[in-house]
């Protein structure tokens, strides 16, 4: 799963297509592009997933954009790592 990176540090106005759009111009072969947003506000959380076809164009990606400005924010990309389990929080 080297393939999977996370981009962190991204301005509130990027959404998939434009993740899509700024790992593509690279020319690196992207499977999916992925923006997490608020389930309530719907609102860019700030960081987001890009898979690649294999995991040497994820490796190129890496050195290529992480720290490379975006919109004035410098961007954090590295291997994504699993979701880790998080307790159940009680809303009551």
């Amino acid at each position: 799963m080297e393939n999977k990176l996370y981009v962190g540090n991204l301005a509130y106005t990027v959404d998939d297509a434009k993740l899509k759009e700024i790992f593509s111009l690279e020319g690196l072969e992207i499977t999916e592009a992925k923006v997490i947003v608020d389930r309530f506000s719907n609102r860019s959380k700030g960081f987001g997933f890009v898979t690649f076809k294999d995991d040497e164009m994820a490796k190129k990606a890496i050195s290529e954009m992480d720290g490379k400005e975006m919109d004035g924010r410098p961007l954090k990309v590295n291997v994504a790592r699993p979701m880790e389990d998080r307790p159940k929080r009680d809303f009551r």
